[in-house]
């Protein structure tokens, strides 16, 4: 028979007694639960004594993982980790008596390995995120192939009741060329403000130069790079990216860089970093040229 901690480590960090039984004496159970190597977190549910994962405060309440917290277990973008784990009990399906906090939805959905599946993820972040928060949940979806685009679109305008138009917003903004939570949180701070036609990932080439930004505005030749903590990771690499702005500089493209601050806490500045800009365009000014 195996160990019990081990089969617990290998199903998520909980497992009903109908699931240990096959691979566990009842009385090594007994033993591990006096020993404390493992608890009771519910009637008939058993989990890892250590901080107790996501999936087992759902297993315990009857009901799966949900929003951020099935984002989080499908490997998507989220920008703000939820401080207790968000659970989706079906409308028919009882709750189980638990001391283990979530925060709670009852509805029906469609689940994969004990979260909600990436589609109705995305779906429910649309409707419950703020924008840029959703857009990074979305853009990281398309990105790792869990879904594409026009299941996106299709799922969205499907929607019915509250939530409906923003999933249907969140669908036509998603790009999943998008390399990170914080790009894509920077392009939905450009959206919210009114400002489109940045292109995720855009390359700038030619014979002498090559250059990928975070976004880039073709007809307004306008970067926008957004810079997480560890950006210049040594003094070669500040060297290489002031290189690399100059060169932008020389053929011709504006470069606006925005910190870590200035995306995520922020909210304000990137659209009025924006429409300062396009104040300072006496042709065709930004909104008129996405």
């Amino acid at each position: 028979m195996a160990d019990v901690v081990e089969v617990l480590q290998k199903a998520g960090g909980s497992a009903t007694f109908a699931q240990l039984r096959p691979y566990v004496h009842g009385r090594a159970l007994r033993i591990a639960l006096a020993e404390g190597r493992i608890k009771r977190v519910a009637r008939g549910l058993y989990g890892l004594p250590l901080d107790v994962s996501a999936l087992t405060v759902a297993r315990a309440h009857g009901g799966v993982l949900s929003h951020e917290s099935a984002a989080e277990h499908h490997g998507l973008d989220v920008v703000t980790t939820p401080l207790k784990p968000h659970v989706t009990v079906g409308r028919t399906q009882r709750r189980r008596n638990t001391k283990l906090a979530c925060t709670l939805h009852w509805t029906d959905a469609p689940e994969l390995d004990g979260a909600t599946t990436p589609l109705r993820t995305v779906l429910d972040c649309a409707r419950s995120l703020p924008f840029g928060e959703a857009l990074a949940v979305a853009d990281s979806a398309l990105r790792k192939g869990l879904l594409s685009a026009d299941e996106l679109r299709a799922a969205a305008i499907a929607v019915r009741g509250p939530g409906r138009s923003r999933a249907i917003r969140l669908a036509e903004a998603s790009d999943g060329r998008a390399a990170s939570a914080l790009e894509s949180l920077l392009r939905a701070r450009a959206l919210e403000a009114g400002f489109a036609g940045f292109v995720p990932q855009l390359v700038i080439a030619d014979d002498d130069f090559y250059a990928r930004v975070d976004l880039g505005h073709p007809r307004l030749r306008l970067v926008l790079e957004a810079d997480s903590f560890a950006f210049h990771a040594s003094r070669e690499a500040l060297r290489r990216d002031c290189r690399r702005y100059v060169n932008l500089a020389i053929r011709g493209w504006t470069l606006l860089r925005f910190s870590w601050e200035d995306v995520v806490l922020d909210e304000a500045w990137v659209g009025d970093a924006l429409a300062a800009f396009g104040r300072t365009r006496r042709q065709n000014p930004l909104k008129r040229a996405a």
